[in-house]
């Protein structure tokens, strides 16, 4: 093969590359919200929790954020998760692309039921998430998003899940909510933050996000949503603090 054949098929290859899968729609990020709905989670608290993401897909600053992506859209889908044989996808991938899109999902995920479920596996919720990329969307990113109040105690370990999902190029986000409740009898967890940046988070560009309590969940999910969605920093408030991952 003479050396404009091999220049040629190095660039064939290379535009093959970067082509979007035959039938999946481009898009800037495929995004999964994976959420705490285990037993640790309360009424009051589960209702705060689906507030914030409702809150936030409302606010002018995530669409702005959307709309100033380099191609203007993204994906997302809503997974509710608790012990290691529950988890739930509540709201299928879904384009968010405009005001009227994002405000479409944020509808259906305010009129959506809650359930509720024993153990804490946040290592079954990022192995129910990881097939879910690359069914609608082709996205320039894949995100995972967990959120939640307590450590693993139901499935294989965080890590091991973590790590097989950032070996699929996937980045996987955190946000952790410091419960400043008794847990059945145990104290709060107050090193929370730490157990997930050194088991949940990891990946490009990763990183965590800290919620001092369920009260703080709304602006946190905000802060978060746009970090995501921009790949890039944004201004952050003092009481939530933000670690890096990976």
């Amino acid at each position: 093969m003479g050396l404009l054949s091999r220049a040629s098929l190095a660039v064939f290859l290379l535009g093959a590359a970067a082509a979007p899968a035959p039938g999946l729609e481009p898009v800037d990020v495929e995004l999964v919200l994976a959420v705490d709905v285990s037993r640790s989670v309360d009424e009051v608290e589960a209702q705060l929790q689906r507030q914030g993401y409702v809150d936030a897909f409302r606010n002018p600053r995530v669409i702005r954020a959307i709309a100033n992506g380099p191609l203007g859209r993204i994906g997302v889908a809503y997974v509710e998760w608790a012990a290691a044989d529950f988890q739930r996808l509540v709201i299928g991938w879904t384009l968010v692309k405009d005001a009227a899109s994002a405000a479409d999902f944020a509808d259906r995920l305010a009129a959506a039921p809650r359930l509720s479920w024993g153990w804490t596996s946040v290592s079954g919720a990022i192995d129910f998430s990881v097939p879910l990329f690359g069914q609608v969307f082709d996205g320039t990113r894949q995100v995972i998003d967990v959120s939640g109040d307590g450590r693993n105690n139901s499935g294989r370990p965080a890590a091991a899940a973590r790590d097989d999902a950032v070996a699929r190029g996937i980045t996987i986000n955190g946000l952790a909510i410091m419960n400043d409740r008794t847990n059945f009898g145990r104290p709060p967890d107050r090193e929370l933050d730490d157990w997930y940046r050194e088991n949940v988070v990891g990946g490009p560009g990763s990183f965590l996000v800290v919620a001092e309590d369920f009260e703080a969940f709304g602006e946190a999910v905000l802060n978060k949503l746009l970090k995501e969605i921009a790949a890039r920093p944004v201004e952050e408030r003092p009481d939530i603090p933000s670690g890096g991952g990976g």
